[in-house]
């Protein structure tokens, strides 16, 4: 982690509480000592969430094992090294020092066909006092911040589905008064719209996406007027949807790709392990 060090840093903690946003959403509250020192959150501030397999008492991470972490955490069994997750950090307070994370709770409804994943089976059953560990800032300018929009935007530009709507609520509490934000958010479940924002100058427009149909943001934003200049785009969610979402900005709209910021937060038919292993180049 050369030149990570001092830019993030571990952070132990335990949840302190949970709440059920709406039927794909749940909010959990982490609190402990350590999260005094992690300096950052909201916009898209992301973070690494180490979770622990059932049945043990924690994460089994040696996180204090400095730059070797990573290796030492690879070479223990897949069964058993912590489960390592990338979050969005939706709010923080310093006194007493708790984050929240927002989880989307795909595949553990019984009457949701999709499977679930790791993070999502342990956040649905989350109580007080479980235990994780976070990879987080603490530096609060860093480099885990994707939302910056250049001096001299007028408007930002925010597309979203529900794994993304963490940090587009992040990014609207950021904005300074009169911004002005143009906002589509896709969601599962009509009960998963939140108040987000009552701004003047922030238009939301909620997109309900039937089971199993195509993602309807694309067809969405062709069918928008856009700003002609100073616009900043911010797009995340699933990977195929924001390819598709830049390219249309970039070659149809013709805004310039510097303008544009965009993360594929997971890709249909793929889990995040799968992913990390293609970018990192791992094999499990």
């Amino acid at each position: 982690m050369t030149g990570q060090a001092q830019e993030f840093a571990f952070f132990p903690a335990q949840v302190v509480g949970t709440c059920r946003l709406g039927p794909t959403m749940l909010r959990v509250t982490f609190g402990g000592a350590a999260l005094a020192g992690f300096a950052s959150g909201g916009r898209d501030q992301s973070c690494s969430l180490f979770l622990p397999h059932p049945g043990q008492p924690e994460p089994l991470l040696p996180y204090r094992d400095g730059e070797g972490w990573f290796a030492a955490w690879r070479a223990l069994p897949a069964s058993e090294r912590a489960v390592m997750r990338s979050y969005t950090v939706r709010a923080r307070r310093a006194e007493p020092p708790e984050l929240d994370v927002d989880f989307a709770l795909h595949g553990t409804d019984p009457d949701d066909p999709s499977p679930a994943g790791p993070a999502a089976r342990w956040a649905a059953a989350a109580a007080p006092g479980d235990r994780v560990v976070l990879l987080g800032p603490a530096v609060a300018d860093n480099r885990s911040v994707g939302f910056r929009p250049p001096e001299g935007t007028r408007t930002v530009l925010l597309l979203a589905d529900e794994t993304a709507l963490p940090a587009v609520g992040g990014i609207l509490e950021w904005l300074p008064a009169g911004a002005r934000a143009l906002v589509w958010i896709e969601v599962p479940d009509a009960a998963d719209i939140q108040d987000l924002s009552d701004a003047e100058q922030v238009d939301i427009t909620w997109l309900i996406r039937e089971p199993g149909a195509p993602s309807r943001l694309l067809t969405s934003l062709r069918e928008a007027e856009l700003p002609a200049d100073a616009l900043y785009a911010w797009i995340a969610g699933e990977a195929g949807t924001v390819k598709a979402l830049r390219r249309h900005l970039v070659r149809e709209r013709g805004l310039d790709r510097r303008a544009v910021s965009f993360a594929g937060y997971w890709r249909r038919g793929a889990s995040e392990d799968r992913l990390r292993e293609e970018a990192y180049g791992e094999t499990s």
